[in-house]
């Protein structure tokens, strides 16, 4: 007589199963041991979130689908990161992602965890097309306000891409350029290809922080990024203004004296 799998053998089955139409499961459906039902109550759930994954990876295709319906070929997600920051550059990512392109759980990177992000990165660019990344540092962000770097760093992006866009969708933002383009508010959790973009440029400027960190000691910029937390605020008062700083940010300005 056939010895019955373990619970432990059950279990690294259905994690090898994606569907819950499966036979294996069907059969499990009918045992009545309380550890069985347990896995499948486990089971059930994982299903029930790759399908809500998917029906949000759809949903946020919208914009991709329309302007492939409309024949543009290689659509370019576009956001950035980094203007409220005290310190450091302002970050843009392009991103052309093919129309049969699957990356489930693109989110809005502030919404993603650093290890959730730290997994995307890699299979986006893994799939991507092509990824641009534009930087404007904060002296020049001094000289043309942070709106306007936020926007020139967006055109670096879009110039940097290894394959010529016919079709931008921005965050919140309008470029001038002669591409056609769509301005989408919210666009980097509404769009797959912002997303992604968003999540680019996340972390190459956290990694550029973490770098400034080791460069620039006392300011916690591999956590807090650039932002004024009182750790940053405390650097500033004891050691003053680095070169990467925002001066004309306060309250860094305040310190210029």
């Amino acid at each position: 007589m056939e010895k019955p799998e373990s619970i432990a053998q059950i279990k690294a089955r259905l994690a090898e199963i994606e569907d819950a139409s499966h036979p294996y499961v069907g059969s499990l459906r009918l045992d009545a041991r309380q550890g069985i039902q347990k896995l499948l109550i486990q089971f059930d759930k994982k299903i029930e979130k790759a399908h809500q994954l998917v029906a949000k990876y759809e949903e946020m295709l919208l914009f991709e689908n329309a302007a492939f319906e409309k024949g543009y070929r290689f659509i370019a997600g576009i956001d950035e990161v980094g203007r409220g920051p005290l310190a450091g550059p302002v970050v843009a990512a392009a991103v052309i992602l093919a129309p049969d392109t699957r990356i489930l759980s693109l989110n809005d990177s502030k919404q993603l965890s650093v290890k959730h992000r730290e997994v995307l990165i890699k299979e986006i660019k893994e799939k991507a097309l092509a990824i641009g990344i534009g930087i404007v540092d904060p002296a020049e962000i001094d000289q043309i306000n942070i709106y306007q770097a936020s926007k020139k760093a967006m055109i670096l992006a879009v110039q940097q891409l290894s394959t010529t866009p016919d079709c931008l969708l921005i965050d919140a933002m309008n470029l001038p350029l002669e591409i056609a383009q769509e301005k989408i508010i919210k666009g980097d959790a509404r769009s797959v290809s912002i997303a992604a973009a968003s999540i680019v440029a996340k972390v190459y400027r956290d990694h550029l922080m973490q770098e400034y960190d080791h460069q620039f000691p006392g300011y916690g910029f591999a956590k807090n990024a650039g932002y004024g937390t009182k750790e940053h605020l405390n650097g500033l008062e004891n050691q003053g203004i680095t070169p990467i700083h925002r001066r004309s940010f306060s309250p860094v300005s305040n310190y210029l004296k």
